[in-house]
């Protein structure tokens, strides 16, 4: 077994995990952002109030 092939193998898998979870960082950062952002859109829409409280009844 060659320990230097096993020790640049073990080296490049650290560093692709290392990159693995600083882009699921990020993602998991725009995500939460995303769903700050359309709650915040939410609670500042218009809301009319007299909208679903008067009923057509003519027939």
């Amino acid at each position: 077994m060659d320990i230097a092939a096993m020790s640049m193998n073990l080296s490049q898998t650290s560093v692709q995990d290392a990159a693995s979870v600083s882009i699921l960082k990020m993602a998991m950062s725009n995500s939460s952002e995303t769903a700050t952002q359309m709650t915040e859109m939410m609670d500042n829409m218009a809301i009319d109030t007299t909208r679903g409280s008067v009923i057509d009844a003519r027939a």
